[in-house]
């Protein structure tokens, strides 16, 4: 059985608890935290990581310089990323979607909207 390994990047603790708790319903999930996008990418650069799910508003470096670093990046290149945005932010999610972004999540977070999404781009069934 495969693990998977799945990367949250999200300024706020309960956030990260929420996404987590929605994702650990899935079987074989591995979860690393990061706490802003400069962590995030500390921690991509010390293991490979199969899905990332990040937040836009976030101090020191937002999601969308992450998605676009992650995109250079060749270890990266082809990992699905699923930008959280706050509802309505309609030129965010352009924005991340153009980046290379696969999906997006709008805040407020339902954690079965996380898991279809985590399940899809896993391509867990």
């Amino acid at each position: 059985m495969s693990e998977y390994k799945v990367l949250i990047v999200e300024d706020s603790p309960t956030m990260r608890q929420l996404i987590s708790f929605a994702l650990k319903r899935l079987r074989g999930i591995r979860i690393v935290e990061a706490n802003d996008g400069v962590d995030g990418l500390k921690k991509l650069s010390a293991e490979k990581f199969d899905l990332i799910l990040t937040d836009i508003n976030m101090p020191i470096m937002d999601g969308l310089k992450l998605v676009s670093l992650v995109r250079n990046d060749a270890t990266y290149s082809t990992t699905p990323i699923v930008v959280i945005t706050t509802e309505g932010a309609q030129e965010d999610r352009e924005r991340a979607l153009a980046l290379g972004a696969n999906d997006y999540i709008t805040k407020p977070i339902q954690p079965n909207r996380i898991l279809d999404v985590a399940k899809a781009l896993l391509k867990i069934t």
